[in-house]
Formats: C-alpha cells, structure tokens, sequence
C-alpha cells in the first residue's frame, strides 16, 4: 500500500454520508484533489471577460466576476483590480465565463465488444466497465460541474463515486445517480440488467434503490407498460423521478404512466412503426417513427402538445447519430477524434475507435436523415413551449467520451438550429431547472453556487470555442484542466 495511504483513511472516505450537493471549500479538499487546483482562494475576481450567462440572453462584453465563499458575489463593469488578502485576481481578456455544464444523460462506464474485428463483430455480449477513475475527472476537465447518470451498471460503486466526491476526497462533478436499469424481459443478453418479472418486481426495485440513495430511474427498451407504471408510481411517492429510454412502450404511452423524461429525443418513439405490438419492441426502434413525424404534420403536433401538457421533459443527445455518420458527410461536419480525447482513450479504446471508423457507412444517408429529422422536431418542441435538456451519453463508443462528448452535444445544438446561447442555456440551465436546482445552478447570476468554465474565445459567436476550457470552478474552486487531463492520459476504456 502507498506510503501515507491505510485501511481506515479508505474506509472513512467510502463511508461519508450521503448529503445534498453543497459548496466545497478549499480546504476541505483532500491533499489528492488539491493537486489539480489552480485557483483556491475565498475571494476569486475574474477581469475583463465575456459572459454568458446560461439564460439564452446575448454575451456581456468586459464585465467582472466575484466570487467569494464559492458563490458569486457581484458582476459589474470590466476593470483592474488589486488582489489584496485572501483574494485571485485573474486577467481574463479574450476570455468567456459560462456556467458549468450540467449534463443530463451521463454515464461511468465504457461499452466493451469483447474480440472486436475490423468490421463491427465482436464476440457478444458487449460489456459495461466502470469508469470510477477516469469519468468524473474528464467530465470536471471538460466543464461539467453537475451530471445525472442515465443508468447505472455499479449503482454500489456510483454512490459511494459520489460520496468521495462530496467529501473532497475525489475529483469530479456533483453527481445525480440513476438506479440500475429498469429493463424487461428480453432475449438480448446483458449481464449487467436485471430483467424485471412483473410490476411488483419494479416497484420493489426502485424501493430498495431508493433507500439506498439514488436520485431517480431509467426504464429501458423492453420493459412492458405495467411495470413502467409501478415504478413511476413508487418513485413519484419517494419524490424521485424517471426517465426512459424507451422502445416496447411509445411516448403516449409513457406520458399516461406519469413518465417525467425520456431520454434520446424523438429517436426511440416506436408508436408508428410498422407491426408495433403492445409491450413490445420493434424491429425499426422508432426509426419509421420517426420519418413519420415530420414537423407540423398532425401527429408531430398532437405529441408534442402532449410532451408539453404533462411536463415531460425530452433529452437530446445527439453525438451518438452524428458520430455514426462518415466525416464526409455533408449534413453535419464529423470531425476526427480530438487530440485530447485520442490521449485520454486507452490503447484499447484506441484500437476499437479505428476499427469503427474505418467501417463503410452503408447506412450514413438513413443516419443523416434521422438526425436531420430529429433536430426539426427538438426545435418544434422548444418552440413549442418543451423544457429541452442535454446530455452526451458517452459511452466511448466512436470516441464519444466524458466531458467532451458533452461539448460536442452543443456543438451539434447549434448545428439543428438553435443559436449559440441558446444551445448552451440547453446545456446548462434547462438542466438545472429539471434537476429543482436552477435556484442555485445553471446560470450566472448574484447569489448563485459558481460553477463557472473560462473558455479562451467567444462561443457565442463561434460555438467551437467552447472546445477551448481553461479553467473549471466548481463551488468557487478553479480546477485546472490541463492537470486534470494529465492525470487520464491513456486511461479511458480501462479505468
């Protein structure tokens, strides 16, 4: 065992109660998380940057921010400042301040094709490895103060993730934890879902995983309407919420059990797929759905009328589909894997992204339409009065990791037409005021926790600048990237 390093100093970390996420000062950071910290004073002024503030409202030119005691203390006129005691004072000029990303389809395992092949076979079933080390450090790299998982494989070791982080003894952001999968019976192998046996067997689950401290669900692809049902109604009774992403049951369907979310945008509403059976999935996955539902037609209208009457939010998460699309498409600009996300990936997370990217895109032209299609209707829903949030769901799979795929997320909200503020007010706000946290997250205002990104550049005029993050503050400590990205190099996809 490492010098310094016993028993009962790793036992006293696991075993911090679990508490609502709330400001970490500085020195209650552990010895292993200072390390990665830049700016640890209880006074922190940030000069002469650019501002946005997570609202959807236009950039603020040459303001500066205070922080003290990790909330933000004042925004006002740009000028020089003198640190004094006890106080940072950063020149920020060329700068922007944005709030921290708050990433709503998260996740702290990576998809494994054992025996992958040039080609896409593998030796089945796929496998879920956890990410405990590398995740949550590349998500507070990247940006993202606060992520909902949207699943859970290690629900064990995600809340005990999340604790140590509470406690300042590990890096990462505040973490909302999903209980395992609520999935169906089905012939598709995964080890890591428990099929559920009924509506008792789903109430019972969620019960015990929310005794134990998770913070809401996610019912998967073949779970049948009952069991949906009874575990909306035990979680609604707990104050818990739940999410799906769907296939066997169809929006509509969803809404009527009290669904409070559904994950993937509109890509997974089976509801006009040829053949659709009740409690079952289908063989198109809501793709002929989805073709189905084109903007302003009459059953575009009536399901968004009714997303929006009942509440329920939608997630978008679009790297997925425009990470299977060849970079030559010319519906959305795919570029290759970043410098930064190919040193995270580990040698064979490398390995399997070039036996995927190299793979003949056959189905690209269906793949682009798809996409094209569900960005029209995540517009039609904003448009339409529809809380949309965001998420990323990095899994690894085409170099979709941690942190990053989250700022691609909004690199591709802009792309299906939403403006730069608004896309980061997706990204950021929305999910706070889905998480009930928007009184204290999501947006850059008096008063409020700074969860604050410095990003070289103005995303709001070039939404590729929000690749560029410097620093990240998280309850006012300003955590540094470039450290934080070291401490991962060739780590991701083995831990």
């Amino acid at each position: 065992m490492m010098r310094g390093i016993t028993w009962a100093s790793i036992i006293a970390a696991l075993i911090v109660p679990v508490r609502a996420a709330r400001a970490q000062r500085y020195d209650s950071l552990s010895v292993a998380v200072k390390r990665f910290v830049r700016v640890g004073t209880p006074r922190v002024i940030l000069t002469h940057v650019t501002v946005i503030d997570g609202t959807g409202a236009a950039a603020m030119r040459d303001r500066n921010v205070v922080i003290e005691n990790g909330r933000i203390a004042a925004i006002r006129d740009g000028a020089d400042e003198t640190p004094g005691a006890g106080a940072t004072v950063l020149d920020l000029r060329g700068s922007t301040v944005m709030p921290g990303i708050v990433g709503m389809h998260e996740h702290l395992f990576y998809l494994v094709f054992p025996g992958l092949q040039a080609g896409g076979s593998f030796d089945p079933p796929s496998m879920f490895q956890e990410m405990a080390f590398s995740a949550p450090r590349l998500y507070l790299a990247a940006g993202v103060t606060t992520a909902r998982t949207a699943g859970s494989v290690e629900p064990y070791t995600d809340l005990r993730l999340r604790q140590t982080i509470e406690s300042g003894a590990t890096p990462g952001p505040h973490l909302y934890i999903t209980g395992p999968y609520l999935e169906g019976a089905s012939d598709t192998p995964w080890p890591s879902a428990w099929q559920l046996t009924g509506p008792d067997d789903a109430r019972q689950l969620v019960a015990y995983w929310a005794d134990h401290g998770v913070t809401s669900f996610k019912a998967y692809q073949h779970i049948t309407r009952a069991e949906l049902a009874a575990a909306i109604a035990e979680a609604h009774k707990r104050g818990l919420k739940v999410t799906g992403h769907l296939c066997s049951v169809t929006y509509a369907e969803a809404v009527a059990a009290g669904i409070d979310n559904l994950e993937h945008g509109f890509f997974v509403n089976t509801a006009l797929d040829p053949g659709k059976e009740p409690d079952k999935c289908t063989a198109a996955r809501g793709d002929s759905t989805l073709l189905r539902l084109t903007p302003g037609s009459a059953d575009a209208t009536a399901l968004i009328a009714l997303l929006v009457e009942h509440h329920v939010a939608i997630t978008s998460t679009l790297p997925s589909t425009a990470a299977s699309l060849p970079r030559s498409d010319p519906f959305v600009s795919q570029p290759a894997a970043r410098t930064e996300v190919w040193e995270a990936m580990a040698p064979s997370a490398r390995e399997a992204y070039v036996f995927r990217s190299t793979r003949a895109g056959a189905t690209s032209a269906g793949a682009a339409l798809l996409l094209r299609r569900d960005m029209e209707l995540e517009r039609a829903f904003v448009a339409a009065g529809g809380l949309l949030i965001s998420g990323a769901d990095p899994v690894g799979v085409n170099a979709l990791i941690p942190g990053f795929a989250d700022q691609r997320q909004i690199e591709l909200l802009v792309d299906a037409g939403f403006t730069p503020v608004e896309a980061i007010r997706i990204a950021t706000l929305n999910g706070a005021i889905f998480l009930g946290r928007d009184a204290t997250i999501g947006s850059i205002a008096v008063g409020k926790n700074a969860d604050l990104v410095i990003v070289k550049g103005d995303p709001s005029a070039r939404i590729g600048d929000i690749e560029n993050v410097e620093l990240v503050f998280k309850d006012g400590v300003g955590y540094d990237t470039a450290k934080l990205l070291e401490a991962v190099r060739g780590h991701y996809g083995d831990y």
